[in-house]
């Protein structure tokens, strides 16, 4: 007799329907698994055989043959334990095919049959739904994660027999109702917020300028200025995130194995803050079966980068191409999987590398050409790609110990929102989400400058001979200012203000 039990593998951020199919047939005791499996899944047999023996049953001696089909597609991971061990005992006769049809099984098993959590459970139960079957069968821990699903039955189990007993109608499984997350929640960490920051007014208003528009940004300050404490803020005025939005960064947490038993859906907007050595593959995503990097883990959210020149200067120019095209591919030699990674940069460096050039209070010790060269490790095209550069000035003592209310995130974050509705009625229908996405087309219809701004414009790309990406650059921050001024219109003053946020290409000019 031969079983036919349905799960799911992960290939990218999305799942892939697999058939586990099972024949038991007479000849020498043999367990042989086909189907391209890599190493963790040939590993299964024995634990698939342990966890039925424990569980009470008795372990057929004939020759077992697994394939997992599409024969094609590479299987990894350790969810195919729980799918191949009910295939065993339906090829046994202990169970009928009937009750199992309409349920996707995934899990993992320990010796004992008890059933443990997986990865990448949410893209299994999204397929789940996709694929018209109305039940979905796993660990009581990927319960939650599950349930985010709508439309589907969620079903957690603990044992091999719980099992067992359900589907021969002599038991239930804990059922998980569909989880209705909070999407008004918390907008992002509840221990910073841009009240507690004091002075940096111009700071302040650049990050609400990215946050309207999507734009990267790099703050060049002195150690101590408060560059760190703008960044981590910087989430606490960006939009909510919308449940489609939610589901998507879960997606690529749950995969990484980042999310935490207890959390079911990522509500709030990523905020990953890498150390500056780390590797290309680190960053972008990579290994022998590709996983997500740090890019993709910020999807939604902010990637911070601190002491941006000391980045390999091969790590940084990796970030190219998710800048560009607001997602990464990486390629092997049979196969390509592409990622999302549409977040937004912020960077941090100091003006030198000891930190003081321009402090007046602090004497630099760099010579010329030590600056040159420090600031050079940040390649033009790279820069180019970040749209917003502003100083950020050492921080006036006295104004930390004045009692005056700061502007808190909710005010900025209401405006910031105002704007970016403001975008999505404007792309409504094309694949653009702010400002910071438009097209060299998209840049001609919707940024029309009229002549007293493009004479600013014009004379200030001659004077800092700036690129024709730097140019549109400087044309999509003005759009997002005259947004968050509810301006249709560019004007003059909102051509200059995007002018003063490209600091560092006057700086390498002057």
């Amino acid at each position: 007799m031969i079983a036919r039990i349905p799960t799911a593998t992960v290939y990218g951020i999305d799942g892939i329907k697999i058939d586990v199919e099972v024949d038991i047939a007479y000849g020498l005791p043999a367990f042989t698994i086909v189907g391209l499996p890599e190493a963790s899944v040939k590993e299964s047999k024995e634990r698939v055989r342990s966890a039925i023996k424990n569980a009470g049953f008795e372990f057929p001696g004939d020759r077992i043959t697994v394939n997992l089909a599409p024969a094609d597609v590479r299987k990894e991971g350790s969810s195919f334990d729980l799918p191949i061990a009910v295939g065993i005992l339906a090829a046994m006769g202990a169970l009928k095919m009937e009750a199992l049809e309409g349920h996707l099984i995934a899990g993992e098993l320990s010796l004992d049959g008890s059933v443990k959590p997986v990865r990448g459970i949410l893209p299994v139960a999204l397929l789940t739904r996709q694929e018209g079957m109305g039940a979905i069968v796993v660990p009581v821990g990927n319960g939650r994660e599950a349930s985010v699903v709508r439309d589907i039955t969620v079903l957690g189990a603990d044992h091999l027999l719980q099992i067992f007993h359900y589907f021969k109608g002599e038991g239930e499984l804990l059922t998980f109702a569909g989880n209705e997350c909070d999407m008004g929640g918390a907008a992002a960490c509840d221990d910073v917020d841009f009240s507690d920051i004091r002075d940096q007014g111009q700071a302040k208003r650049a990050l609400e300028v990215a946050a309207a528009g999507a734009h990267n940004i790099l703050m060049v300050g002195p150690p101590g200025s408060g560059k760190t404490m703008l960044s981590r803020c910087l989430p606490t005025i960006m939009p909510r995130l919308g449940y489609a939005e939610a589901v998507e960064t879960t997606k690529i947490h749950s995969i990484a194995g980042l999310l935490g038993p207890d959390k079911a859906l990522i509500t709030t907007r990523p905020f990953r803050s890498p150390h500056h050595s780390i590797s290309d593959a680190g960053l972008i995503g990579g290994g022998h079966i590709p996983r997500p990097g740090e890019v993709s883990l910020a999807h939604n959210g902010v990637l911070f980068l601190d002491e941006f020149p000391e980045f390999h200067r091969h790590v940084l120019d990796a970030l190219r191409q998710p800048l560009e095209d607001g997602n990464v591919t990486i390629s092997r030699v049979n196969h390509a999987i592409t990622f999302p990674a549409r977040f937004m940069l912020v960077a941090a460096m100091n003006p030198c590398p000891c930190g003081h050039f321009g402090d007046p209070k602090r004497s630099c010790t760099c010579t010329a050409s030590q600056i040159y060269k420090y600031r050079s490790r940040i390649s033009g095209p790279l820069l180019d790609r970040i749209d917003i550069h502003i100083e950020v000035p050492p921080v006036n003592i006295g104004e930390l110990s004045r009692d005056r209310p700061e502007e808190p995130s909710a005010a900025i974050r209401e405006r910031v929102a105002g704007a970016r509705t403001v975008q999505i009625h404007r792309f409504n229908g094309k694949n653009i989400h702010a400002n910071a996405q438009m097209s060299a087309r998209t840049i001609r219809k919707h940024c029309r400058l009229d002549p007293p701004a493009l004479t600013m414009l014009e004379a200030a790309v001659d004077k800092w001979a700036l690129s024709p990406r730097a140019y549109h650059r400087i044309l999509k921050v003005a759009r997002t200012i005259a947004d968050l001024d509810a301006s249709e219109a560019i004007a003059e003053t909102h051509v200059a203000e995007a002018i003063r946020y490209r600091a560092l290409d006057k700086r390498l000019v002057t």
